[in-house]
């Protein structure tokens, strides 16, 4: 099994997280476009990029901002996004090698990304999202969005992994089965947070499960406390672990620090994982 680790906030630079996966004998680093160091325009820079990863021997993926809007009803900020999307295709193109050198060319190189649930108003007795009141608007925004990421992906081995965070909308449930007709489109399941949310995504995860490309791996409790070190919380890690060996998924130990980055690597180490 593939195993990397997010871009941490500990690691002030590139240099210290490629070390730290090197060290923990990782095989790849997510890069998080939430940080303002790894946004596009920076990674574009990807002879520097592959001349880092060559020293470290392992390769990147990639974290798409949180806020990422592809169907925001102004055009311009979804214009923004949607450039961002196609940008950042090129740079994961580029960072192929990488991957095949030091990773497993069987595994697509990923670009995960978050549903944007959009905004809500609050009326006295509900809340009405403003996806599915204007659904048609939505989906065709989804629509454009995946025929944009066939063509710019083309023949490529990049695709464009789903996360589920707190429980996905009706509304972008299907979106989601709209972007997965195109098989530049697949799934990742962070295990965490269908944890978090008392696994209400598990369903619509299995259903899709032969999409699953990449996973992210943290342990979590009911209550919502999330990325923990694996062993810390209530999950049944090795049967998700099962699951992601059995579709080849890649996994990525999302911890938010380095001390339980560690100790995941120490619990993966003692089940003979790595």
């Amino acid at each position: 099994m593939q195993f990397g680790m997010p871009t941490l906030i500990e690691c002030r630079t590139l240099e210290d997280n490629l070390a730290l996966c090197r060290e923990l004998g990782l095989s790849f680093v997510e890069l998080n476009m939430n940080f303002p160091e790894y946004q596009v325009q920076y990674l574009e820079y990807t002879d520097a990029l592959k001349e880092f990863a060559e020293k470290a021997g392992v390769y990147f993926t990639i974290h798409l901002d949180e806020q990422l809007n592809i169907a925001d009803f102004n055009p311009l900020v979804s214009s923004a996004y949607m450039e961002t999307v196609r940008r950042t295709i090129e740079v994961a193109k580029n960072l192929l090698p990488l991957r095949d050198k030091y990773g497993d060319p069987s595994q697509p190189l990923t670009l995960n990304m978050h549903m944007h649930h959009g905004i809500y108003i609050t009326l006295p007795d509900r809340k009405v999202q403003m996806y599915e009141r204007d659904f048609a608007t939505y989906i065709g925004a989804w629509e454009f969005f995946r025929d944009h990421c066939d063509a710019w992906i083309g023949d490529s081995d990049v695709r464009i992994v789903i996360e589920n965070t707190d429980g996905f909308k009706e509304y972008e449930k299907r979106a989601i089965e709209l972007a997965l007709m195109s098989p530049k489109f697949g799934l990742t399941w962070d295990i965490g947070h269908s944890k978090g949310v008392k696994e209400i995504d598990v369903p619509f995860i299995r259903a899709y499960e032969d999409r699953l490309l990449h996973m992210h791996v943290h342990d979590a409790t009911e209550e919502g406390r999330n990325h923990l070190a694996l062993g810390d919380g209530e999950l049944d890690l090795m049967e998700r672990l099962a699951t992601a060996e059995r579709h080849n998924a890649r996994c990525v130990l999302e911890t938010k620090t380095v001390e339980a980055l560690r100790n995941s690597v120490a619990w993966l180490r003692e089940r003979g994982k790595m």
